[in-house]
């Protein structure tokens, strides 16, 4: 049959239309556009957020839509774990891609430490910076906060933020610290004095995230936003104060969803909404003896500080439109480590020369589900005492001692409950597939997946070491040291 111009029109539209578009099983789905090689790069990553203090996890008498909004329409990894459930170890792992024990790192700095993330160390922003990328942090940073380990010295064009701890100052019930202070660069500018100091963090976050965007909109940039909140004490603004039936904490929550619907929408202002990768997660789970000024772990096993997943599940959101299949749960497990090597790959940056431990996602984040980046993780804490090992779903936690939450009540009104950091825990086997919530130790019931996770916790001793059994590992680099 001779096909008339119109009709011949009619035909050529409708295999423009098939041609992005295909038929899987029993319905139509969308075929990602292909990726730019240098997309901008948003990455929020939250202090003490607990994996159920989204309303998409299950938050109570508070509601975050620009995180929900975020979740639908890009992908919610829900098997996602910090490398270790602690603030400077954690970024640690974030910046370098490598377990924080392999850097010679871990706990949380101090004010004025000697000791801090090595210059020698390659983070995400240096190797974005070499390719062109424009980089800044706004927030906390926790690396060190002697000149040597500032950002500045790390990759980052711009600096402004808190160097420490949120609970480092001397306003925290426990605390006998100095006076905390925003840097910018490599100069101490204002002190925090008081709460209602304290009270514009994440706005003054906000507002210099935002204007990063606006300056550096016409090249590719990587934005990195470490809010200080919500890590004790909780202090919020005063449009925001009293606003939700979760009292402060569910207030901070608010704001901090309104900071994160702020920097979105500037995106979409500048026309970058659809040429940013934005990443959403935390560096740890709750602080729960701090009870009412925490958050929750969305039903997980203990909280921060600890190898259970409720300190080390974290939320995990990932937004790109057109490249991150929009309204999807992947249930795949992955860690921090793994940002490093999935940004870098996306935007054709070298890695690091150093070893690391991270494992690229690239393929899982655009829609395959069919691949399983990461087969196995290790749970270390303390100095750097192997506590678990997990592969695929099963974990085995070793007999060490630990932080424990259960059995005390927990604080109210800003002050914390007791808690023990001395617990015996026993060896314990755990199938996470049913146990998530890690109740039901299955040793004797698999002994053969007993065996397979021991030999592996025994490579993670000769690579990393472990302090319980006084082990040194073979492949441990130095971190930075101020010399005396």
């Amino acid at each position: 049959m001779r096909s008339t111009p119109k009709r011949l029109f009619q035909l050529i539209a409708i295999s423009s239309v098939l041609g992005s578009i295909g038929f899987v099983g029993s319905g139509w789905i969308e075929k990602p556009a292909p990726a730019p090689t240098t997309p901008n790069v948003v990455l929020f990553f939250m202090d003490d957020m607990g994996y159920g203090d989204l309303s998409s996890t299950g938050a109570l008498d508070y509601t975050t839509p620009n995180l929900d909004r975020m979740a639908a329409e890009g992908t919610r990894f829900t098997n996602f774990l910090a490398a270790q459930a602690v603030c400077s170890a954690s970024r640690a792992a974030l910046m370098t891609g490598c377990y924080p024990n392999r850097l010679g790192i871990s706990g949380a700095f101090g004010p004025n430490s000697p000791v801090g993330l090595n210059p020698n160390e390659e983070t995400l922003a240096e190797l974005l910076k070499a390719k062109g990328y424009a980089t800044g942090i706004f927030g906390k940073w926790h690396l060190g906060d002697q000149k040597p380990f500032l950002p500045l010295q790390q990759g980052f064009d711009e600096y402004y933020g808190v160097p420490y701890s949120h609970d480092m100052w001397p306003l925290h019930p426990t605390g006998t610290y100095p006076p905390l202070k925003w840097i910018e660069g490599n100069e101490q500018k204002q002190e925090i004095k008081n709460l209602d100091d304290a009270s514009q963090i994440t706005s003054t976050v906000t507002e210099k995230a935002v204007s990063f965007i606006k300056r550096h909109k016409k090249s590719p940039f990587f934005l990195y936003v470490p809010h200080p909140l919500p890590h004790v004490p909780l202090a919020v603004s005063p449009k925001f104060k009293g606003k939700t039936q979760r009292g402060i904490f569910g207030d901070v929550l608010t704001e901090l969803d309104w900071s994160v619907g702020q920097i979105m929408n500037e995106l979409k202002q500048q026309g970058l909404d659809k040429n940013t990768l934005v990443i959403f997660i935390s560096d740890n789970g709750p602080w729960l003896n701090y009870g009412d000024h925490a958050g929750s772990t969305g039903g997980f096993r203990e909280g921060k500080g600890t190898s259970f997943e409720g300190g080390h599940r974290v939320p995990c959101l990932v937004r790109w439109p057109g490249v991150v299949p929009a309204g999807r749960v992947s249930n795949k497990l992955l860690t921090t480590m793994d940002v490093l090597p999935t940004v870098a790959k996306i935007c054709g940056a070298q890695l690091p020369k150093n070893r690391i431990d991270g494992v690229d996602w690239v393929s899982l984040l655009k829609g395959d589900d069919s691949v399983t980046p990461r087969d196995h993780f290790y749970y270390y804490y303390r100095k750097n005492s192997l506590e678990a090992v997990r592969q695929g779903n099963w974990k085995l936690v070793f007999t060490h001692p630990g932080r424990t939450y259960e059995g005390f009540l927990p604080g109210q009104n800003g002050k914390p409950g007791p808690l023990t950091e001395t617990h015996e825990f026993p060896q314990a086997l755990y199938d996470l597939r049913r146990d998530p919530g890690e109740r039901y130790n299955v040793l004797t019931q698999h002994p053969e997946i007993v065996a397979k996770l021991e030999k592996l916790g025994e490579a993670a001793r000769a690579d990393l070491g472990d302090d319980i059994q006084q082990r040194s590992g073979t492949n441990v680099r130095e971190p930075g040291r101020i010399s005396k």
